[in-house]
């Protein structure tokens, strides 16, 4: 056997060992997050502890519109987007080269039937409920998606995948929570701007000696009084509980999807599976490459 040929046996054994490392790694990773994700409860939103949570309910905008997705403009609670241009090589070869990328960072509402969170999605793994692949003629999209085209005509690409409201989805994510009560500072401070806006009622109220202005002396009576008048509404003001899904910190999966809890478990379950598979493929690869070398 050539040298060269030889050469080529082991290139491939090599192939095969790394490939069969790479995907046996994936199966075993596949298997902890399905076990993760079957051994973290669905627990309801009202009465979660922070930490890790996995969550169910419907998504909604934080405020009161959606946003717009920047291809389509449909509205959209998260969105990724990326424009490629079509290159050709010197061969007549093509192939696309992306040109303009961007991920939505907006916090979304998650709400089930008994109370509502915000969801962070930086650095979430997300499967989109709209996935759209459509062409053009310029940067920016001159069509909606769906649009018929001649595929051969259109150098650019356009790929948008969207969250819409009301979409049904599962978040597995580190839920924290902190309460927010009106400060006696800020109600003051309130509680002053209020009052300079109508300064006639200021100066009957405070102009003690009456020349028509309010002096360094009055001024820190009107900011007594409206200490004293705001301590009472800060006291009397609710507590809000503001609770956030966002990225872990101690490295569990952080995952939005457009799935049931079944769903998700079967996903990570079917992973599993092609990974073995695939580990499998490269031993035997690795296998019968090295014997081959050996043979030679």
């Amino acid at each position: 056997m050539a040298d060269a040929q030889l050469a080529h046996y082991w290139i491939g054994a090599a192939v095969g060992a790394t490939a069969a490392c790479g995907a046996l790694y994936g199966f075993f990773a596949s298997l902890r997050r399905e076990r993760l994700m079957a051994d973290t409860p669905l627990v309801r939103l009202r009465s979660a502890a922070q930490g890790y949570v996995k969550v169910y309910g419907d998504a909604a905008p934080a405020h009161s519109a959606a946003i717009a997705a920047p291809l389509s403009e449909r509205p959209c609670v998260w969105w990724s987007y990326e424009v490629s241009y079509r290159e050709r090589g010197a061969r007549g070869e093509s192939y696309w080269r992306s040109v303009e990328r961007a991920t939505s960072v907006e916090l979304f509402v998650l709400a089930d039937a008994d109370a509502r969170c915000l969801v962070g999605p930086v650095n979430a793994e997300i499967t989109p409920t709209t996935h759209d692949v459509w062409y053009g003629s310029h940067p920016r999209p001159g069509r909606p998606p769906g649009t018929a085209f001649q595929l051969e005509s259109h150098d650019y690409r356009y790929v948008e995948r969207l969250l819409s409201p009301g979409d049904r989805l599962s978040v597995l994510g580190e839920l924290r929570s902190h309460s927010e009560l009106v400060s006696a500072d800020a109600a003051a401070l309130a509680l002053l701007r209020q009052w300079k806006q109508d300064q006639r009622a200021l100066l009957g109220r405070f102009d003690s000696n009456h020349d028509g202005r309010i002096d360094a002396a009055e001024w820190e009576a009107v900011r007594q009084a409206a200490e004293s008048e705001s301590g009472s509404v800060a006291l009397a003001s609710p507590v809000t509980r503001l609770s956030v899904i966002s990225q872990p910190a101690n490295g569990e999966p952080f995952l939005i999807a457009a799935m049931d809890q079944r769903q998700l478990e079967r996903r990570e379950k079917l992973h599993a599976v092609l990974f073995l598979a695939a580990g499998l493929l490269g031993v035997l690869l690795c296998a019968w490459a090295v014997g081959r070398a050996r043979a030679g």
